[in-house]
């Protein structure tokens, strides 16, 4: 999508920290984090929330989670714990309308959250 923030950042378009990238997804450093790690993992394949997912995207989303697993094991902090988010509409709190997973670490998380 042509107005889509993150399309763009896949594109090349608009400069980002990678931390990691393959056939499937992206993943790069949030610009407001909200953790001391704060990392956006984010489809190549647009689709605009989780409640837009379809069933051929399940592998899709299921890369997204075990690549969030293996950023935390490369960057160390698996053991000591992270927090993965995916917010989903409007009340859900997402405010870029393509999928991302958020990964967080660094902190000591809350539960519930928000």
């Amino acid at each position: 999508m042509s107005d889509c923030l993150f399309c763009k950042i896949i594109a090349g378009e608009i400069p980002s920290k990678l931390v990691y990238q393959d056939d499937v997804c992206v993943a790069f450093n949030d610009i407001s984090p909200q953790a001391p790690t704060h990392v956006l993992i984010v489809p190549r394949e647009h689709f605009d929330s989780l409640d837009k997912a379809e069933k051929h995207q399940k592998e899709t989303l299921g890369h997204l989670l075990l690549t969030a697993a293996d950023i935390a094991r490369d960057k160390n902090f698996a053991a000591d714990g992270y927090r993965v988010v995916i917010n989903t509409n409007r009340d859900g709190g997402q405010t870029v309308y393509h999928l991302h997973v958020h990964l967080l670490a660094g902190r000591p998380f809350i539960f519930p959250p928000g």
